[in-house]
């Protein structure tokens, strides 16, 4: 029998998001029907841009390419989608903006070079928008936090975030035009201890921080504790527990936590009743088990956990289905 070890790791990358790129056919394209091509497809082309082909939105419209493939950061269309609800230039004009989540989608997959897959085209049409958007069962999301729209940064942010680069981090803006900021620390990795992340304290714009792999400890997130506007927190396989919660709890704009293959447990979780924002919690491979989880979501209505309970069970009967696949042949 083969091991179910590489089924495992295939369901794992799903909840990773820094490690794996998303599936265009499951995740990309229902993005692009649902919230893009009503104004940038076939019917209609704002400014001349059309996103319903790979070609057509690397063409790009009267402003340029939309999309830079492997350059996330450089690529137009995410700096239109993380602009504020108020701004005029915001991808897109109407409704709520993306999620955090949906703006992450969005970056990895550009990231991995913007991969779709030849042929493939975004039908337009209001019609085909409700088969196309994942329908989401249950209590409806918790709302989206809304920042400042007069945000001004403090002079001490500056000198924070050249402390930073002297470690190899940059802070970089989220999107043209806007005061927020975003952190990646795990292209750094292990060479992040908690003093390179002391100097976050006083970069108050920061709205998105990845620690993952990094030497981060429960003290380190002291550091973070005051950032009143994070909304996106990834902080997967370090060696955080309970205890770095207790610093975690104060963020109320949190609308993102990933803390796959920490140490937190069941208690821990229960630091995270306040985070009224919090909208998805990864804790795979963590010592948080399924009934720990829904307690949480009974305080926090609409919050979606992952334990990944249901990617172990896909993994345990990988063998059953090769087998049956073997069996056909």
């Amino acid at each position: 029998m083969k091991s179910p070890l590489p089924a495992i790791a295939t369901a794992l990358a799903v909840i990773v998001p820094a490690q794996a790129a998303p599936d265009f056919q499951k995740e990309i394209l229902p993005l692009i029907q649902s919230r893009c091509v009503e104004c940038h497809g076939p019917d209609k082309q704002k400014g001349k841009l059309r996103l319903d082909t790979l070609e057509a939105a690397l063409k790009g419209g009267k402003d340029g390419p939309a999309i830079k493939a492997g350059d996330a950061d450089g690529s137009p269309l995410i700096q239109r989608v993380s602009l504020p609800k108020d701004n005029d230039d915001r991808m897109p004009p109407e409704g709520e903006p993306l999620t955090a989540e949906q703006v992450q989608l969005f970056k990895d997959w550009i990231a991995d070079g913007a991969k779709w897959p030849e042929g493939v085209a975004v039908t337009s049409g209001k019609a085909t928008e409700a088969a196309a958007a994942p329908v989401r069962k249950g209590p409806p999301p918790p709302p989206l936090p809304e920042l400042p729209k007069d945000f001004q940064p403090a002079a001490a942010e500056a000198a924070a975030m050249a402390a930073i680069a002297k470690s190899g981090v940059e802070v970089r803006p989220l999107a043209q035009n806007v005061p927020w900021r975003e952190a990646n620390f795990r292209l750094a990795g292990t060479n992040v201890t908690d003093a390179t992340l002391a100097p976050l304290k006083d970069i108050a714009s920061l709205v998105e921080l990845n620690l993952g792999t990094t030497r981060v400890t429960d003290a380190g997130l002291a550091a973070i504790a005051s950032l009143g506007y994070l909304q996106n927190l990834q902080a997967p396989l370090t060696s955080l527990t309970d205890a770095g919660l207790a610093h975690v709890k104060s963020l109320s704009n949190l609308v993102t936590l990933n803390l796959y293959g920490t140490q937190v447990t069941d208690d821990g979780l229960q630091q995270l009743t306040g985070l009224k924002h919090l909208r998805a919690l990864y804790v795979w491979q963590t010592q948080v088990t399924p009934e720990g989880a829904a307690k949480l979501k009974e305080t926090l209505p609409g919050l979606y956990v992952n334990t990944g309970a249901e990617l172990l069970a896909m993994a345990t009967n990988a063998p059953a289905a090769e087998k049956k696949e073997e069996e056909k042949k």
